[in-house]
């Protein structure tokens, strides 16, 4: 399955790789590497295939599940097709609660007690989907853990989801991603490695301009 959505994302530029010209985060980081899996939804092969996915990681590792909440907004479409495919009610939580109306942060049908899978598109440092989380237990729910895209395997993400006690699986992530990147001619086989160690530790910028 990794390798799949990891060709998957690559064929439709959903994963940007360029270690020669960085990006930079919000966050100032320098990356040689952008997941937008946005794009995913206007590509209906790929789409289909990172749905079902999603529906067979519940399926198989949340047995037990009442309901899917997405992460707003990049969780909430994916959320909603796994929902249907699953025949499960579906939710979103927003990243604060509204300052008009009844004042949500939950949207959706929420029961105490109900069982929960988050749905979300990636995770680097794990806190913005920490945070529902904590959303989703505030409210009463228990949190079976997170069905994600794509994770970059960031020691600070893994650190926290740990310290969280909140489970994730994600459909692929950064070293497989690189791998199929070299054997696919993404990316100079050479690369691979500042990849990899950019996310050993992406505050250490020693791989940029590294020897080609």
């Amino acid at each position: 399955m990794n390798r799949l959505i990891a060709k998957d994302l690559l064929s439709i530029n959903a994963v940007f790789l360029r270690p020669q010209e960085p990006f930079t985060w919000a966050s100032g980081i320098k990356s040689p590497i952008y997941c937008d899996n946005r794009l995913t939804l206007s590509a209906p092969r790929v789409r289909d295939d990172v749905e079902n996915a999603l529906a067979r990681v519940v399926e198989e590792n949340y047995p037990d599940c009442e309901v899917l909440m997405g992460t707003s907004t990049a969780g909430i479409a994916h959320a909603a097709i796994t929902a249907t495919i699953l025949n499960l009610p579906m939710g979103y939580v927003r990243s604060g609660a509204k300052d008009h109306g009844r004042g949500n942060q939950i949207e959706g049908k929420l029961e105490k007690g109900q069982k929960v899978v988050v749905i979300e598109d990636l995770i680097s440092t794990g806190g913005s989907v920490i945070e529902v989380v904590n959303a989703l237990r505030d409210a009463g729910a228990e949190v079976l853990g997170i069905a994600s895209i794509f994770t970059y395997g960031m020691q600070k993400g893994i650190d926290r989801l740990a310290a969280a006690n909140v489970k994730n699986i994600s459909l692929t992530n950064l070293d497989v991603i690189a791998e199929v990147a070299a054997e696919q001619g993404y990316i100079k086989p050479e690369d691979k490695e500042k990849l990899i160690k950019f996310r050993n530790n992406p505050s250490d910028e020693s791989w940029i301009g590294a020897a080609e």
